[in-house]
Formats: structure tokens, sequence, C-alpha cells
């Protein structure tokens, strides 16, 4: 790699850019130099499918079809991969080829940017660390593990040579059905917020232009995660004061933090698509947020104004109606329509040369943070951190702390070494189970590509028990229900259970429930007597209501990535003490979808003859509900003041005790309730929280702070609002109230 960046500098190629940085002025200086095409080429990205094709395994670019991107249409960035994620010498080839080519042919020596998908680790890349899925990480709470999983996703992208990450979701998951829950960090808005804020602070850091740095990108703009249906890309029906009290905020997080790029929802919002909706787009997020950086569209999301939500009579009116609506770079990405009709528009006078000014100033302001103008190919200094073994280590940690004990009944749990064990379940020996979407393919279901050193479920409990007494043993669905004799001569039965790998519209459902040939084998299993632990990998909750009772144990695994095989035998071994919480309300029917923080009429049910009146919320397991192998204490809870004015600061504490005999983390949660308001309230929002780890015996005092904003909502001008009044706040069984004046 060195040799080929020696022998393009000795040939010219990008010449003057290592020299220094291009400043503001240079940048205007530029643009006023390019033709309406070469601006044009600029908002256009292409997918990679469009310039190289797969030969043997292999990515082979087409030269021709490069060059006419670079000469004909003056395209300034691509993304994706053909198949499958590509060695570090494959990316540095395909990278640095495109980029030489670039700045020998582009008039302006403006370089390329290159964009992945890299949503839980650098997936796109051979050997990369992956790390649990956001939902798995929003239930560590733990946002330091974030920034650590963010900071090295940034640096082994960087090492393959790609400086913009199409990451993290900052959708709100209030539809667990929607394929892409398991993206989400939960369906709390503060807990979204806070994970999504680390996730950034990881990929960007402090300077773009470090080799440790990635640009963001805060994603998909906005309330895309609630599909009316369920179904990936279906519309959304979303109030005014909802849309700002719940989906908005974590992307006024974001925007506060820097990040530098937004991507676009690809469906559409009371009938309005978000790519078409200049309200969102621009007034919301450029006037009111601030919001200074690129917008990008999703996946062939302008075409599709006009091919499915038919808001546009033509493609070319697509163009028009998503420029003007605010975007700034169009995913094409696989033809130059887009390139063509924006030419066009400008010519004819429908959009300004201003407009298109701006958005080409915000994509070149992008690549000069991200250093391109200085060193536009593969930095030697960034591929020396790829792989390191730290890295595994920082992904084991991540789903230690994210794995979820919801049962423990009679404490079966945790498992003695020298027993019987059968293992057994459709995920126990699957590592793509494990790791879920985007993991070395887009859907995740080629193990193939997985590192040999990681185990699945049934590998890690084989490992952990090797040496001791016991005996496992596994036996597929199949091997099972012709010899039901296995599970009696078993002291306990592992049942692995949930879903393989799916991503975005390839994993649409109808129902949450479980599927019924798992079900069906839980139920055989308990009939033998023995104790059935179930372990439940999945994206997202399905219904185990009818099998719950069945199981002595239920260990909550989300999608834990590649060392998720051994972060759960870990657990059920009681190596590692549990201490995930719920990142979201596991409903116990798939007709019953509440969020914990719903208002109270959501619970109020009816009955007309005789006439009575209950309120009744009752999942499966509650938002942030998690057991540990030790025990908590929770006393004095004390408020520094019970009258809170003005902007002062309420300041909370409250003592915690391990009571067990073991170590253990706790994750602390303050919750409060507006007793009354204008707007109905819901009935607890989490406003504050923290991790700590106490040895058996040992106190901690918690402190948290809150003040007037902290406890506002939306009200019925859409402004955020504190109104005076009582208020409760929460702390595990304990309350304590306090008055707004």
């Amino acid at each position: 790699m060195k040799k080929l960046i020696l022998f393009l500098l000795a040939n010219g190629i990008g010449a003057g850019l290592f020299a220094q940085s291009l400043d503001e002025t240079k940048i205007d200086t530029i643009i006023a130099r390019m033709s309406i095409e070469e601006k044009a080429g600029q908002m256009t990205n292409m997918a990679l499918v469009t310039i190289a094709d797969e030969k043997n395994g292999t990515v082979v670019l087409n030269m021709e079809k490069l060059q006419q991107a670079i000469q004909v249409y003056h395209v300034g960035s691509y993304q994706n991969v053909l198949n499958h994620a590509y060695s570090l010498d494959e990316w540095h080839r395909i990278v640095d080829t495109i980029q030489s080519v670039t700045l020998r042919l582009e008039k302006h020596k403006v370089p390329s940017l290159y964009c992945i998908d890299a949503v839980h680790g650098t997936n796109y890349t051979k050997g990369s660390a992956l790390f649990p899925h956001n939902l798995a990480m929003a239930a560590t709470r733990n946002p330091d593990l974030a920034t650590a999983g963010g900071r090295i996703t940034a640096m082994e992208m960087r090492a393959s040579g790609i400086r913009y990450n199409f990451s993290p979701v900052l959708d709100v998951g209030r539809q667990p059905l929607w394929p892409r829950f398991a993206e989400t960090f939960g369906e709390d808005v503060y807990l979204v917020k806070t994970m999504g804020a680390a996730t950034i602070k990881g990929y960007e850091g402090t300077d773009l232009k470090s080799t440790t740095s990635v640009a963001a990108c805060m994603k998909h703009y906005l309330g895309y995660a609630v599909p009316a249906s369920g179904k990936d890309r279906a519309p959304a029906y979303i109030s005014d004061i909802q849309l700002r009290e719940y989906f908005l905020p974590p992307f006024q997080e974001a925007v506060q933090t820097g990040t530098r790029t937004l991507m676009v929802n690809s469906a559409e919002i009371n009938g309005i698509p978000v790519h078409a909706n200049r309200y969102l787009l621009t007034d919301l997020l450029r006037n009111e947020l601030g919001f200074k950086g690129v917008v990008i569209s999703d996946w062939e999301d302008v075409k599709k104004l006009y091919e499915r939500h038919k808001t546009a009579e033509s493609y070319k009116e697509a163009v028009y109606q998503s420029v003007t609506a605010g975007i700034d770079l169009c995913i094409v990405p696989v033809d130059y329509n887009f390139t063509q009709y924006l030419i066009q528009l400008v010519k004819e006078g429908r959009i300004s040369e201003q407009r298109i000014d701006r958005s080409v100033k915000r994509i070149l302001m992008l690549k000069k943070e991200l250093g391109l103008f200085d060193v536009p190919f593969v930095e030697p200094s960034a591929i020396v951190q790829f792989g390191k073994p730290e890295y595994r280590t920082t992904s084991l940690e991540a789903a230690r702390e994210a794995i979820t004990l919801l049962k423990n009944e009679k404490n079966v749990l945790p498992l003695a070494k020298n027993k019987k064990i059968l293992v057994i379940g459709p995920t126990a020996d699957s590592k793509t189970s494990l790791c879920g979407a985007w993991s070395y393919t887009w859907q995740g279901k080629d193990p193939a590509y997985f590192d040999v050193r990681d185990l699945t479920v049934l590998a890690a409990i084989r490992e952990k028990t090797a040496g001791a007494a016991g005996e496992v043993k596994f036996a597929t669905v199949k091997e099972f229900e012709s010899n039901t004799a296995l599970a009696k001569k078993a002291d306990y039965i592992v049942v692995c259970a949930g879903e393989d790998s799916y991503a975005e519209t390839p994993g649409n459902i109808n129902s949450l429930e479980l599927p019924d040939d798992q079900q069906r084998l839980v139920a055989l299993l308990a009939k033998s007597g023995k104790p059935v632990i179930m372990v439940l990998i999945e994206g997202r909750p399905r219904i185990v209501r009818e099998i719950e009772p069945l199981c002595k144990g239920i260990v909550m695994a989300y999608w834990p990535g590649p060392q998720g095989g051994r972060a759960i035998a870990d657990i059920l071994f009681g190596d590692v003490n549990p201490s995930g919480k719920l990142p979201f309300t596991y409903p116990r029917n798939t007709g019953d979808i509440i969020a914990y923080d719903h208002k109270l009429l959501d619970e109020a049910v009816e009955k007309v003859d005789p006439y009575s009146y209950t309120l009744e919320f009752n999942p499966q397991w509650q938002f942030g509900f998690g057991l540990s192998y030790t025990s908590f204490a929770y006393s004095n809870l004390t408020l520094s003041t019970d009258t809170l004015r003005g902007n002062a600061v309420l300041k909370i504490s409250v003592t915690v005790k391990n009571t067990g005999a073991k170590a253990g983390k706790e994750a602390v949660e303050l919750y409060s309730k507006d007793m009354f308001a204008s707007i109905t309230p819901s009935v607890k929002r989490l406003r504050k929280f923290t991790k700590i780890t106490l040895e058996p015996g040992a106190t901690q005092q918690v402190m948290f702070e809150l003040t007037a904003a902290d406890v506002a909502f939306v009200n019925k001008e859409l402004k955020w609002v504190t109104e005076k009044g009582e208020f409760e706040v929460m702390v595990a069984g304990l309350k304590k109230s306090f008055v707004y004046q």
C-alpha cells in the first residue's frame, strides 16, 4: 500500500493536496469554478456495483465505467459492497484506485468519498471486530461501552480506507414488529439520545482528520421506526406533539453533539414522504435545530417518490421535490438519472444554482473535515490500528453487560459445570443468529465469513465445561423428536430459541409470536420434568406467553455479536453476573403493544354490565427489568429541596447496597412523573441512569441532578414547557415528591 501511495505521488496524482488544508474560502473558490454538471456530480452517490464486477469472489473495478462516472457524470462519492465483506487489501485497492482515477481526471482535484454501513462494527471488512447491535448496547446502560465500540469501529473503518459511516440509528423503537428494531437503542427517548450521542462521540472523536475518526450519520430522520403496519418502509402516522417529544430529541442531541451528516427516513409521515418534506428537512432541521451538515437520501428513495409514494408524476419531478425539500446528497445508486435531471432543473431555472451551491459546499466541507484534501489515500498510520486483540475483549464485555436475566426460578441459574446438560434449539449452534443483520453480508446469513475463533452457544458451553465431571449433549430438533429420552438423561436443558439473522424488508413478519415449532419444542422438553433454561437470541421481542411458565430460567441475549456465545456461557455458569436491563417493554400479547411511558388511559379497561373500571398494564416484562445473581437494596431517597424554582438544580440521592453474596453491576435508574398537566402526562418517564459496581456488602450513594428542562413536555402550542405543580421521582420502589414553582 505504501508503494501505491508513493507511485501516485511521484506521478503527480493529487499533487498539492498534501501540502496544506483547504479553508472555507478555498472551498468557495472551487465551487465558483465548477460547472453545473460538476456540482450535480458531487451531489451523486453511486453504489460500487455501477463501476465494478465480482469474479471468483474478488472485486474487479471496471476502468471504463469508473472513468465514465468521473469524466461524464463527475460522481463525488461511492458506497457499499457487491455481495460480502472484503479484506483490508481489497478495500485498499478499491478505495485507492477510485481515488487515483478521480484525482487524475477531476479538473478541480476534489477527492472522492467512500461510504459504508458499519452499524455494529466495521461489518464489511473481513477480520473486523463486531459488537452487539444497538438494542443490546442499550441494555448495558453503559454509554462508555457505546463510545468504545464506536471508536473501535471508526479505527477499523479508517484502516480499511473508508471515512463515512451510515450509523447510528437514532429512531426510537416503539414498534417491535419493525425488522430494524435491533438497530435502535430501544423505546425510551432519553436512553436513545444518550446511547446514540455516546456512539457518535466514538465515531467522530474531536477531529475528523484523525485516523481514529470517521463521519457519523444520524438516521433515519424522522419517525422511521414506528410504521403503522410494522413493515419496513411503511407509512407512519405521528401527531406533531409526539413527533417533537418522542422522535425529535435524539436527533437534536446528535446535532448538538456535532454530528456531520443525516440520513432521511425512507417512508412517509401523515401522507408526506420525508424525502419531499421541506418542513422537516429545512424548517425544522436547518432553521430550528441549526443542523449545518450533509443531508443524504436513503437507497433509491428519491426515485421512490415517483415509483411508490406517487407524489411525483415523474422521476424528474421527484428530483425537484427532494432537492427543494432539503436533500444534499442522493444515494441514487445505480443509474445517472438523478444527476441528469438535476442539471436540467437548474438549467430550466426551477432550481437555483445558489441552492445547489449550498449542498455542494456542505459536501466539500465534509471531505475537507475528513482530511481527504490533505491525504486522499489510505493512511498507513491507520492501517496498523486494525484487528487488535483488545477490540474482541471490548466486544465480549459489551455482550456480557447486555445479556439480561429475565427469570430465575428457585435460583436454577447459575448452572454447575459438573452436570449433564442437553443443549438444543435453532439458535444453539449458529453464529449468524448471534450476530444478526449487517454481519459481513447484508443479511448476515453466511457463516463462512465469521472468525473461526468465534464460538456458538453450544461450542462455548462445551468449552466452559471442559475438564469438569459433567457432560454436554447436543441434539437437533429432529433428533430429539425421535428420541425424547435424551431430555430425561439430562440434569438441565438449555434451549436456544429466537430468530436467525435478517436485515430490513426481508425481516418483515406478520406476528410477534415465537414460531410454533419452537414453542412446541419447549413444551415437549418441559414434559421431561427436567429444568428448562431458555436463551432468547433475537432482534426483537418474540412472544413467549405460553411457554414462559414451562421454563425455570430465561436469558435474553438480543443479537449479542460474535462474542455472544462466550458471553452467554459466562452468564449461564455464573462466571459473570448478569446486569443487563430491558431497553423495551417485552409484550405479553402480540396485539397489546404498550410502551412503559404510556398514558394512564392506555391502561383503562371498562366493562359495561355490571360497570367496572380497572387499570391493566401487564407486559411479560417491563422496560428496565433485569435480574442479578446478587441482590441490591435501595434506601434513603432524598431530595435537596421539595420546591424547585426557575432554573435551579434539584439534587437527588439514593443509597444502593449489595445485599447478596456476589459482586455485581447495577443500573440505577431515575424516573419522574408529572402528577397533572395540560397534556395528559405519561405514567412515568426515565430521566437519568448510571451504572455502578458493588462488592458483596458494599454501599454506594448515587447522585442525580434534575432541572425543570428535564421534566418538560411539548404542549398544545408545540413548545417545550414545564408547568407549575407537583412531580414525583422514583428510584426502584422508592418515591419522593417535589413542587415546581
